[in-house]
């Protein structure tokens, strides 16, 4: 239960079947346990997650724990390294930095309870927990990124890890591997319920944009992301700058920092940079939990960008599309699935392709609002809480009760 949400409240919501199949399925886990593990409590996809998703298990009956791990600055900045080498930017690892990854899941694994039927392990950074699984449990690698193209030197040092998972959980096909284990392809999700994507007043948006000086009186184009240079925020400023010749508008890039991401501040600074002599844009440093106004700048925007270029999903192309916007969107991982191309969004594939489909959007604003109801529609079929658990639901009857 989330705030005395059940999984009920969403009955007309999802689509039909989907509530009846998930009570069906969770009626053969009954007093099965689950262990997530990822390596933060807040900012990024994964937690958001895991904060809808654990209570909704419990509340079917389902003994559902999630753990954060803890680490050192050096691990962090490794993991992070790890994260850009799997997404396949160059990096430089020294053997120090290895060694601190070993030692930082060694010293977790001494603290976390692995008793649970199945354990779940988010991303790279606890991947190398895998050494405390025991033969009576089955144990899970939920790679949340795109491992595509490697760095092969990465890839085979937490191969070695990964291989003693039962299985893999990839976001889209093209992330799965040559292993001699089983994969899984379950797309994330959003909760149409939750703070960040529940109905707000015209009062509440009001509010919020007052409150960050936003004006009203013009279009207004809109990024939401961590500050990472996979988002792109510096191509989305460039991109901005060629519609401003034409166009009246201002930009916002609103996002936090996560407290695994050592890079995240130097990219901020980096792009208060580029932004320093225009005052129609916006950089707001939100605090992690800061959904509602998120929420609020997703109603309130023209157009909508999350102009990646590498992506392992891209919540918040889902995110701005239950709020009945089209998104334009880098054409790489799973922002393809999400963004049907001319009919819930474009994919581009550079500045000047994104500043020409911002453009489109702004001068055809009937298009614009036809696209962005194909686009609701579309999430609410495909990209919704209620689908993911019944997704998760369904591998563990086929894990747990083989």
């Amino acid at each position: 239960m989330i705030n005395n949400i059940t999984l009920e409240s969403y009955k007309k919501i999802a689509p039909k079947g989907t509530i009846d199949l998930a009570y069906s399925l969770a009626k053969r886990l009954k007093g099965k346990s689950v262990l997530h593990v990822n390596s933060t409590r807040l900012g990024g996809g994964v937690s958001e997650m895991l904060h809808r998703l654990v209570p909704v298990f419990n509340d079917l009956g389902i003994k559902t724990h999630w753990k954060v791990m803890e680490g050192t600055l050096l691990f962090y900045q490794t993991s992070k390294s790890f994260h850009n080498a799997l997404q396949g930017q160059k990096q430089d690892i020294t053997q120090e930095m290895f060694a601190e990854y070993n030692r930082i899941n060694q010293k977790n694994a001494s603290k976390i309870s692995f008793d649970s039927e199945l354990t779940i392990i988010h991303d790279p950074q606890p991947a190398g927990l895998v050494y405390k699984k025991s033969k009576k449990t089955k144990w899970l690698w939920r790679c949340h990124i795109d491992i595509s193209r490697p760095q092969w030197k990465i890839w085979n040092f937490l191969k070695d890890y990964i291989s003693q998972y039962d299985g893999l959980i990839f976001s889209l096909p093209s992330f799965a591997q040559k292993l001699n284990i089983p994969q899984f392809l379950i797309y994330p999700s959003i909760d149409p319920l939750s703070d960040k994507n529940k109905d707000l007043s015209n009062e509440e948006i009001d509010s919020i944009m007052n409150k960050h000086n936003i004006p009203q009186d013009k279009a207004i184009i809109l990024q939401v992301s961590r500050f990472d240079r996979f988002k792109d925020p510096l191509g989305v400023i460039e991109a901005y700058k060629l519609v401003k010749k034409y166009n009246d508008c201002c930009l916002v890039l609103a996002g936090s920092e996560a407290t695994d991401d050592p890079e995240g501040p130097q990219v901020l600074r980096e792009v208060k940079e580029a932004a320093a002599q225009d005052k129609d844009i916006f950089i707001l440093n939100l605090p992690p939990d800061a959904n509602v106004e998120i929420n609020a700048l997703q109603r309130k925007a023209t157009v909508i960008l999350q102009k990646s270029t590498k992506e392992g999903f891209g919540l918040t192309v889902a995110e701005a599309m239950w709020k009945g916007k089209p998104v334009i969107g880098g054409a790489v991982g799973g922002i393809t699935v999400q963004i049907i191309y001319g009919q819930t969004g474009f994919t581009v594939n550079s500045i000047e392709g994104c500043a020409f489909r911002i453009r489109y959007l702004l001068n055809n604003p009937e298009i614009s609002a036809d696209m962005g109801q194909k686009a609701k529609e579309y999430t609410r079929r495909n990209f919704l809480i209620t689908r993911h658990l019944c997704d998760y639901l369904a591998l563990m009857v086929y894990l747990l009760n083989a």
